[in-house]
């Protein structure tokens, strides 16, 4: 399933959306422009490789220079092709700007990046002796799914199922393609092997793991200043 678009229509500029999306940007065609090789010493050195967190004496005899923490931030921006960066960008700008118009630009900002930790805290625990790095905005953009999940339970999204060649468009609520996703994500990583190093390529954990980070936060960052948000504790629509 493919969203096309959300009928939550935003209040404020995105400003925070549009930054993350131009450096996102800048970073992946700098990747495209790299030689084989050194983009995958790009990917190892600044995508968070498991094995370098669980095991310091592996990642020193590897040759990882010391600490490699700030990987766990630089990983949300590098990306391993053109459809991955494709789907996190469209999937990020279709969700995003109501989610940081519930917050406030710096609110987003922060329950970005800590999504985005989340869901890389997950990933490892599942996958401790991976020495595969992870890259990608998906994790933290997981987040973002589980605020909007939230945040806007009366929201429908437009979406293309393709069934083979036959594109299908349905309008479903936000909720349920969302909850949809959740539980592909969950059942995905417990079917698909214990670990990357069997071949799997995608971070079902990191998806599901950001996903649940954000639906339990957001009420933490969110500050409800949006006409269209729906407030958990009174069960009621801010109408003003």
């Amino acid at each position: 399933m493919i969203p096309i678009k959300d009928n939550i229509p935003r209040i404020r500029k995105p400003i925070v959306v549009w930054v993350l999306f131009a450096i996102n940007l800048t970073v992946f065609l700098g990747e495209m422009l790299m030689p084989e090789r050194s983009l995958s010493v790009l990917l190892h050195l600044y995508g968070a490789v498991p094995l370098r967190f669980t095991d310091p004496q592996w990642a020193l005899m590897a040759g990882f220079p010391p600490g490699g923490w700030t990987s766990g931030l630089t990983y949300m921006f590098l990306h391993g092709g053109w459809l991955h960066f494709l789907l996190n960008m469209w999937v990020f700008w279709i969700f995003a700007d109501n989610v940081e118009d519930a917050m406030g630009h710096w609110r987003f900002l922060l329950f970005y990046l800590l999504s985005g930790l989340a869901a890389l805290t997950l990933h490892v625990a599942f996958n401790p002796a991976s020495d595969m790095p992870v890259v990608g905005a998906s994790g933290a953009i997981a987040g973002v799914m589980g605020a909007y999940f939230r945040l806007f339970p009366q929201a429908r999204v437009v979406v293309l199922i393709p069934i083979v060649f036959i594109p299908w468009i349905v309008e479903l609520p936000a909720v349920v393609f969302l909850g949809i996703w959740f539980l592909l994500q969950v059942s995905s990583g417990l079917f698909s092997g214990a670990s990357l190093n069997d071949g799997q390529s995608v971070a079902w954990w990191a998806h599901a793991g950001g996903f649940v980070f954000g639906m339990l936060l957001v009420k933490v960052f969110g500050k409800l200043d949006c006409r269209y948000c729906y407030l958990p504790d009174s069960r009621s629509y801010e109408r003003r």
